[in-house]
C-alpha cells in the first residue's frame, strides 16, 4: 500500500534561526533536504509528502515551494502566511498560483490565547483563507484544546486540521485523560477534516517508548476523528529525536494492524490526498 507522509520538515539550519533545537536535539542541527528524505522513507512503502513550514516567514514559504519542484516525493506545502497582515489576502493570491501550496500553519503552540485564538485580526487572515477554499493546521499543546473549539465554532466554513493529535504528555502508566476529553470534544466539529497522527514519540516524556504506550492515544485519535479523519504524519526530521523513520513506520503499523483495508487506506493516503487536493 503507497502511503502519503501528511507531515514533513526541511530545513538549512541556523543557529539562531532554530535556536529551538537545543542540546537535547543536536543530532537535528543540520541540513534537511528532499535526499535525506528520499533515503529515510526508501524502504517504508511513501511515495509522496506534504512539507509543513517551520519558520514563521514568507521567504521560507517562498523556499518550500522551490524546493517541492525539485523534490519528486513532495506533493504538497503548508506554509506560512503573515495572517495578521492585512494585505495577507494578496500574498495568498500569489501562492495560489502555485499548484503545490496547500495549506497555511502558524507556530501557535504555547501561545497566550489572545495572540491567536482571540484576535480579530487573526481572525480576519483565517477568513481570507475560507475564500481561497485552503486548509490551516492547528498546532497547539494539549492545554489549549480545551479553548480552541471557540476559535473553530467561530470559522464554521474554514477546513481545520490538527497537528500530531495536539501534543499530548505521554508517560507510561499516565494516561491524558483531559487530553483525551477535549480531542474526543473538538473532534465533533464538521470542520475539522483532519489529524495528523504525527509527532506522537516526541511527545513521550519516559526515557524510552514502547508501542504499548502509544496505544491508547492511537485508541482515543481514532475514536475523536475516525479511520475517515486520521492522517499518517511523520514530522520528520523531527522525530528522529526519539526514533527513525523505520522504527516510527513499524509502530505505526502495528496500531492500524485492525483496521479494515479501506480504513488503512484512508489513514494512510486517502485523507490526506483529499484534505490537501493533491493531484
Amino acid at each position: 500500500m503507497d502511503k502519503i507522509d501528511a507531515h514533513h520538515h526541511f530545513w538549512s539550519y541556523d543557529a539562531v534561526e532554530y535556536a529551538w533545537l537545543d542540546d537535547s536535539l543536536a543530532m537535528l542541527r543540520r541540513d534537511f533536504g528532499c535526499n535525506d528524505l528520499a533515503e529515510a522513507v526508501a524502504d517504508c512503502g511513501v511515495t509522496g509528502a506534504v512539507t509543513v513550514q517551520v519558520r514563521t516567514t514568507a521567504a521560507e514559504t517562498d523556499s518550500l515551494l522551490q524546493q517541492g519542484k525539485l523534490c519528486d516525493l513532495v506533493k504538497g506545502v503548508v506554509g506560512w502566511a503573515p495572517l495578521k497582515d492585512p494585505g495577507v489576502g494578496e500574498m495568498l493570491e500569489r501562492w495560489m498560483s502555485d499548484p503545490l501550496f496547500k495549506g497555511v500553519r502558524e507556530i501557535c503552540q504555547g501561545a497566550p490565547h489572545a495572540e491567536f485564538f482571540d484576535n480579530d485580526d487573526f481572525d480576519r487572515g483565517i477568513r481570507a483563507l475560507t475564500r481561497f477554499g485552503l486548509p490551516y493546521d492547528l498546532l497547539l499543546y494539549q492545554a489549549q484544546l480545551g479553548t480552541v473549539a471557540r476559535f473553530v465554532d467561530r470559522h464554521p466554513e474554514q477546513k481545520f486540521i490538527v497537528d500530531h493529535i495536539a501534543k499530548p504528555e505521554i508517560r507510561d502508566g499516565q494516561f491524558a485523560d483531559d487530553w483525551a476529553r477535549d480531542l474526543i470534544e473538538l473532534g465533533r466539529r464538521e470542520n475539522i477534516v483532519g489529524c495528523k497522527f504525527s509527532g506522537v514519540v516526541t511527545e513521550v516524556r519516559d526515557p524510552e517508548w514502547n508501542i504499548a504506550m502509544l496505544v491508547p492515544y492511537f485508541d482515543t485519535a481514532l475514536e475523536a476523528f475516525g479511520a475517515q479523519r486520521l492522517m499518517f504524519g511523520s514530522d520528520w526530521p523531527v522525530c528522529l529525536s526519539r526514533a527513525t523513520y523505520r522504527s516510527w513506520m513499524d509502530a505505526v503499523e502495528v496500531l492500524t494492524s485492525e483496521l479494515s483495508e479501506s480504513e488503512r487506506r484512508d489513514f494512510y493516503s486517502a485523507n490526506t490526498i483529499r484534505v490537501y487536493d493533491l493531484d
